[in-house]
C-alpha cells in the first residue's frame, strides 16, 4: 500500500507544472556551476600540480557541485512539499483518506516515499554529471558515492521536515514558508554556535552533510539523519491521528 500511494504522489507531481519547473531550474543551477567548476579546475590545473598533495577533480568539481546542491534543495523541497497536505485539507479529501482501509503510518510513507523518488532524480542527473568526466580520466568513486549518500539522507531530512509542516495548515505557501524557514534554522545552527562543540552545532543539518561532503561516512552522521527523519515522520503521524481525533 506504500507503495501505491507513493506512485500516486509521483504521478500527482510529474502532473504538476510547478513540479516541472522547479526539477528543471534545479538542473540549470547544477548544471551551471558544475560547468563553473570544471572549467576553473582546468583554467588551474597547471598551478594546481605544483602542489604537494593536488586535489583531483572529483574534489574541485564535483563536491563542489554537490555541496552547492544543498543549498538549491533547501528552497526546493518546501515548494515540492507545500502541497502534500494542505492540498487535501483545502479539497476536503483528507477525511476520506484518514477513512481508508490504509493506518495513518502508510499514508505518511506513501507521500514521503513519493515526495523523495521526485527529488532523487535532481541526485541521479548530479550524479549522471559527474560519471561524464570519467571520459577525461579516473575519478574518486568513494568521494562520489558518499556525496550521493549524503544527498539522499539529506533529501530524506528536508521531506520529513516539510512532510510535518504541511500537515499543520491548509494554506500551501504558509506551509513552503513554514518548512523553508524551519530548515533554514536548523542549516544556520552550525555558524550560530561559537563552540563546535556545542548543542546548537550539533544538531545543524549542514555540519552532518560536511563528513559526506569530504568523503567520510561516519556512523553519528548517518545515526542524526536517520533519527532526524524518523522524529518528522512520528510527529506527522501523531498530528493526523489528532486530526481525525478531532473529526
Amino acid at each position: 500500500m506504500i507503495l501505491t500511494l507513493a506512485r500516486k504522489e509521483l504521478k500527482i507531481l510529474f502532473a504538476s507544472p510547478l513540479a516541472w519547473v522547479v526539477l528543471g531550474v534545479m538542473q540549470l543551477i547544477f548544471a551551471w556551476v558544475f560547468l563553473f567548476q570544471l572549467e576553473q579546475y582546468l583554467e588551474n590545473l597547471a598551478r594546481l600540480r605544483q602542489l604537494a598533495n593536488p586535489p583531483g577533480i572529483t574534489e574541485v568539481v564535483v563536491a563542489t557541485t554537490f555541496g552547492f546542491a544543498t543549498i538549491v534543495l533547501l528552497m526546493a523541497v518546501p515548494l515540492l512539499s507545500m502541497r502534500l497536505f494542505a492540498d487535501e485539507y483545502r479539497q476536503q479529501t483528507l477525511a476520506l483518506l484518514l477513512t481508508a482501509p490504509v493506518s495513518l503510518t502508510e499514508i505518511v510513507l506513501g507521500k514521503f516515499v513519493g515526495l523523495l523518488a521526485f527529488l532523487s532524480i535532481g541526485v541521479l542527473l548530479l550524479l549522471t554529471m559527474a560519471a561524464s568526466l570519467a571520459l577525461g580520466g579516473p575519478l574518486d568513486w568513494g568521494l562520489i558515492a558518499a556525496n550521493v549518500l549524503g544527498l539522499l539522507l539529506l533529501i530524506a531530512a528536508f521531506a520529513a521536515a516539510a512532510l510535518f509542516i504541511s500537515s499543520l495548515t491548509q494554506q500551501g505557501v504558509v506551509a513552503a514558508f513554514g518548512a523553508f524557514g524551519a530548515l533554514l534554522f536548523l542549516w544556520l545552527l552550525d555558524a550560530a554556535a561559537a563552540d563546535p562543540q556545542a548543542l546548537s552545532g550539533y544538531l545543524s543539518l549542514m555540519r552532518h552533510f560536511d563528513g559526506f561532503n569530504r568523503g567520510l561516512v561516519d556512523t553519528r552522521d548517518l545515526a542524526y539523519f536517520l533519527l532526524f527523519t524518523l522524529l518528522f515522520l512520528l510527529l506527522t503521524i501523531r498530528r493526523l491521528d489528532a486530526r481525525r481525533v478531532q473529526g
